[in-house]
């Protein structure tokens, strides 16, 4: 069984990612991307379907790890009365081809460790041809993908696995360099491990020193701004909602769902993240990003895309894999890039708008893509959609996706009016005050007091938390009130926010789900916005805790085991609790620059 998923830590070249246990087993990675097939695969399923683990032959040692400070290497410490050593794990920043690197550190006396590896291409089927090479490792090859293993450990193979012992003292350090590449191409020649390692250090410190204070929380929010680079796509700035797919949203549930893709709202949200602290470069490539993804008809885009891209995400099941705690099924690629989700129309225009105020100045190119998504929202935002949470139910009129519509209108008058258009300002103000009105006089229901989920619904839902963060309404507004109190009263479990009543079958699913985190930093925030800070730092608080021994977050959380649920690390939660940290220190609290609707 694998480990918990709060057990895992991230590792990544900003090209794809894996995923570390804490005894040392590497039990996820896909190469050469984040959604290529995976080669370790052992998370959603056994160490049959793939893994590579390096861990002490005295299976009483006692562990811990930690990350080098600002930055995504990893180091597990392995200690006993005797000795201790380290496990130094990192992904170098792609050169010729990617790489895994692996280094056993002595520090302490005498230390014996075993290496198993077990390649399995193809998500966990494909059994590689192993051989050995001259200089010391192996290459495992399968169709068109090879994998060469170079290190000065004699290895063996055993039942269709590459083990090996060796032993570290003091001083010594011993490393491991897997490298992918096309099987049709000459080998990759090793590469000294310590001048990758140092490389690798450089890299990260460079960029992570950027990163502008955030009082007490400076760290929490740089070790959350660190994991959002690594979930981005260097070659073509796209940004990947989670590194995994189908970790449950319900342990034994079918709620699995592949996020290695980029999602326009996620992307949108890191890419704000990224602007508020000072990462300019990463939201001009975000946002040419977007431009060729959205580019062509405003009617075909999508909510969702490839890493380069891609329009085409088909969904399939993988029947030979048995999901994360049997919880089934596993799925590659993702139907809801098919829906529609108007709310993503507000995060874009917001986006472009920030960066716009940012100093990030369109070309004349980008004025006409913008132009033309929101001439089609024009019509398109009186029908119904799928809404921010993709149901397989059917499309509804949801409140959040109209509000998001009444957001992309008035980033764009807002937008106008700063470029001196005065007609176009007029024109999408007029959408705007159309979206506001319909919105209130649909949406609000006078008999519990609060927003609803949609129009004529009585069901409740957390989107309905941003009213006042995208300032459609202020905090104070007593129909904001209303709705933050009867969230608290229906939506909260143990603290943290539900995304909405599951028990309702307004998703098409059978119920059952963990608490959503990005929606538990909204009602954070929302705290914040009313005046109540106490409540609002004893909240964010509460969800730092959550946050595992090296500080990432999954998509959800239990509050009844105590677990984390769903992919992980998961970008959205990540940039909430960057979102309202900034909240906390920062007097201004947590609405961007929006409209003046009341």
């Amino acid at each position: 069984m694998p480990a918990h998923i709060e057990d895992y830590a991230l590792i990544g070249n900003c090209e794809t990612a894996a995923l570390i246990a804490r005894d040392g087993s590497i039990d996820w990675s896909c190469w050469p991307r984040f959604d290529s097939a995976a080669c370790f695969a052992a998370l959603l399923g056994t160490p049959e379907n793939g893994c590579w683990k390096i861990a002490p032959v005295n299976s009483s040692a006692r562990s811990r790890r930690r990350y080098r400070d600002g930055t995504l290497i990893l180091e597990t410490i392995f200690e006993t009365a005797e000795a201790e050593a380290a496990l130094v794990d990192f992904m170098p920043p792609r050169d010729s081809a990617p790489k895994l690197v692996r280094l056993v550190v002595g520090r302490r006396g005498r230390m014996d460790f075993r290496t198993e590896l077990v390649i399995r291409f193809d998500y966990g089927t494909s059994v590689p041809w192993v051989s050995r090479l001259p200089e010391g490792g192996i290459s495992a090859v399968a169709g068109p993908e090879m994998l060469t293993l170079h290190t000065p450990v004699e290895l063996q193979g055993e039942d269709l696995r590459t083990v090996g012992t060796f032993s570290v003292v003091a001083g010594q350090a011993v490393p491991f360099v897997l490298t992918y590449g096309p099987s049709h191409l000459p080998r990759s020649t090793p590469r000294d491990a310590a001048v990758m390692l140092e490389q690798t250090e450089e890299f990260w410190r460079a960029w992570s020193d950027r990163c502008q204070p955030a009082g007490r929380w400076t760290e929490a929010v740089r070790r959350s701004l660190l994991t959002l680079k690594a979930l981005s796509y260097e070659p073509t700035g796209g940004i990947v909602a989670a590194a995994t797919t189908s970790l449950p949203e319900q342990i034994g549930g079918p709620r699995n769902w592949d996020y290695r893709y980029c999602w326009l709202r996620d992307a949108t949200l890191t890419l704000l993240a990224f602007m508020n602290l000072g990462y300019q470069d990463e939201a001009r490539a975000w946002r040419d990003w977007l431009l060729r993804a959205v580019a062509g008809s405003p009617a075909q885009s999508q909510i969702m895309y490839g890493i380069s891209g891609e329009k085409r995400l088909p969904e399939w099941e993988v029947p030979w894999l048995p999901g994360y705690e049997g919880s089934r099924p596993v799925r590659v690629g993702n139907a809801a890039a098919l829906q529609t989700q108007l709310d993503v129309f507000g995060e874009v225009a917001d986006a472009l708008y920030q960066a716009h105020r940012s100093g990030v100045t369109p070309s004349e190119h980008h004025n006409a893509i913008r132009s033309a998504l929101l001439e089609h929202l024009e019509s398109a935002w009186h029908e119904p959609d799928e809404g921010i949470w993709e149901v397989r139910s059917g499309p509804r009129h949801f409140t959040h996706s109209k509000m998001m519509a009444w957001v992309a209108f008035d980033r764009a008058s807002n937008l106008m009016h700063d470029l001196g258009d005065a007609v176009a300002s007029a024109r999408w103000r007029r959408n705007a005050d159309e979206a506001h009105a319909e919105i209130c006089a649909k949406a609000f229901d006078t008999e519990i007091g609060s927003f609803v989920q949609s129009y004529g619904s009585h069901q409740l839902d957390a989107s309905l938390l941003q009213i006042p963060i995208v300032g459609f309404l202020p905090a104070n507004d007593a129909r904001v009130r209303g709705t933050v109190s009867a969230i608290e009263q229906r939506l909260v479990d143990g603290a943290f926010v539900l995304r909405y009543d599951t028990e309702a079958e307004v998703d098409g699913l059978p119920p059952g789900e963990g608490a959503f985190l990005a929606c538990s930093f909204w009602l954070a925030d929302n705290y914040i916005l009313q005046g109540r800070h106490t409540e609002g730092c004893a909240l964010f608080e509460r969800l730092l805790g959550l946050c595992n021994d090296v500080g990432l977050l999954a998509e959800e959380y239990d509050p009844r085991t105590g677990r984390m649920l769903g992919n992980f690390p998961q970008a959205f939660s990540h940039v909430g609790l960057i979102n309202t940290a900034l909240n906390l220190s920062r007097a201004e609290g947590p609405a961007r620059e929006r409209g003046a609707a009341e």
